[in-house]
């Protein structure tokens, strides 16, 4: 394949993929608002607390609706532009993504409409079990999108058959129990409960800024400030979590993260900045905390992580293995029956993946020159600076959030939530730092992962489809103006209902006059 209908392939998914992820965060985050808005609402019977729920709810409504086109579009991409890959691990793949349909979105999707139109038709507790099975359904479907991911970050539960000539299932309960997997699941979904509160947060600031709707803004942004800084303290526990997992099943994706050209004594620093010189493959200055990156990524202070020279040097002995496995593979293509071929491949097909890369430089990988085997050792690595300055950025997001979060639950400890408007505007100005850091998170994970689409097994050049790289440019061009579309009417329906407040239920109890912030 060529490089021009990989690399346009990869923009195309990349570019669905992302803007997915503008609108998953906040049905994540949000969902679980509404079922603790809804529960004090049965519990008390105050009014308020239902308004809440159908306001903020009709927020979650059209962002449900518009992440839901961009996704079902999103899968069908396997099919469209990575055919080769459907193909040669659909087996395992495809597994989590149709109970992801069948268990978790005909749920939520049913359970959705139930919440918007059952609100005269249930009883409180009958509307809220339905609220409550929204947001399981909302979550196990990203439960098992990430089982998918997870496999292949860590393609565990699944081995290759020489019979079929793609990778067979043998265990999915490993699948399902992946290590990486939950990790990525329980971190995903924490960053999308961050989201969905730093939405509410910064809303019902700007309601408190403007000194409106003041007793509807102010428990809004109670409950907010307290269910994000929980959210907040989770992604960071759990992001420790996933490093973990990262450390053990993609060292090269560790070490790129961390700029560690060098094996460095145990326990590693952690680089905390560093002026990175790809050219040479070394840092020109670095500045680091001793210790913490060896606690994260081996739990042990003796264990080493090793630098990216070395994790070179043994993907090189791997390379030159997978030539065997790849010349055993095609001896029993032509004949399954070569008991010489077949004991060659058993012997090095761990290392079949490999053996592949060199597919990208030449046809018959036993024709491979030296200068070939470097470039495919050297592409084994992705490129460090984005994902070493991604991930700190990614970071740097969190913990201000966290800080953020912090401060807004102290002032409604202290009742204060009406009166800091230094803290309000922090809010509002802070409403884009979650999604950027769930970009970039998405992108550390996926663009940290080449040049496999399986990690270790299949690598991307060779799983795209046949297409033609105008067909490509097209429908990229008309999946970009698409989806710009629907983000413009996302943001314009949000904008407007936003500024519209919980007037906007038609109830009567908000009338948006401005009230002076000492009757808060």
């Amino acid at each position: 394949m060529s490089d021009q209908l990989v690399d346009l392939s990869r923009l195309q998914f990349a570019a669905t993929a992302l803007y997915h992820f503008l609108f998953v965060p906040l049905t994540l985050g949000m969902v679980w608002l509404l079922v603790i808005m809804e529960s004090v609402y049965v519990m008390t019977g105050n009014v308020v607390w239902k308004d809440m729920t159908r306001f903020w709810g009709k927020l979650f409504g059209i962002n449900f609706a518009l992440g839901v086109t961009t996704g079902i579009t999103l899968e069908f991409q396997f099919g469209t532009n990575w055919a080769y890959y459907s193909h040669y691990v659909g087996d395992i793949f495809g597994a989590p993504l149709a109970i992801e349909g069948l268990m978790a979105f005909f749920l939520e999707s049913t359970m959705i409409g139930l919440f918007f139109f059952g609100w005269d038709r249930l009883s409180k507790t009958q509307h809220l079990m339905v609220t409550v099975l929204m947001a399981l359904g909302t979550n196990l479907s990203a439960l098992w999108i990430l089982i998918a991911n997870g496999w292949m970050q860590n393609p565990v539960g699944a081995e290759f058959s020489f019979q079929t000539m793609r990778m067979e299932m043998v265990s999915f309960w490993a699948v399902l129990f992946n290590p990486d997997a939950q990790a990525k699941f329980v971190h995903t979904v924490s960053a999308g409960y961050v989201t969905g509160a730093m939405f509410v947060l910064s809303i019902s600031s700007w309601y408190l800024l403007k000194g409106r709707d003041i007793e509807f803004a102010r428990r809004s942004f109670r409950v907010s400030a307290a269910f994000g800084l929980a959210s907040v303290l989770s992604v960071i526990v759990l992001g420790d979590e996933s490093g973990y997992t990262v450390g053990e099943a993609q060292q090269t994706k560790m070490a790129a993260l961390e700029a560690m050209w060098e094996t460095k004594p145990a326990p590693a620093g952690l680089t905390l900045i560093a002026g990175i010189n790809e050219a040479e493959q070394k840092n020109d200055w670095e500045i680091e905390i001793p210790w913490v990156m060896g606690l994260i990524g081996t739990r042990s202070i003796s264990q080493e992580i090793p630098g990216i020279h070395e994790i070179k040097q043994k993907n090189r002995v791997r390379i030159e293995s997978g030539i065997r496995a790849v010349t055993a593979l095609e001896a029993l293509r032509a004949d399954r029956e070569d008991a010489a071929a077949k004991a060659v491949f058993e012997q090095h097909k761990a290392d079949l993946g490999f053996g592949l890369l060199l597919k990208k430089y030449v046809v018959d990988v036993r024709q491979a020159t030296p200068e070939m085997i470097r470039q495919a050792v050297d592409s084994t690595v992705p490129r460090v600076t984005p994902m070493f300055w991604g991930f700190r950025v990614m970071v740097g997001l969190g913990f201000a959030m966290l800080f953020l979060f912090a401060a807004s639950f102290w002032c409604t400890l202290q009742l204060q939530c009406g009166h800091r408007r230094w803290l309000h505007r922090w809010a509002l100005w802070m409403l884009p730092a979650p999604w950027i850091a769930c970009e970039l998170g998405w992108f550390v994970a996926e663009y940290g992962r080449q040049p496999w689409t399986i990690y270790g097994v299949l690598p991307t050049h060779l799983s795209v489809s046949t297409l033609s790289v105008n067909s490509l440019y097209g429908s990229l061009a008309g999946f970009i103006g698409f989806y710009t579309v629907l983000l413009v009417v996302e943001m314009v329906l949000m904008v407007k209902f936003a500024r519209m407040g919980p007037g906007s239920l038609g109830t009567g109890r908000y009338a948006n006059e401005p009230v002076h912030l000492a009757h808060a």
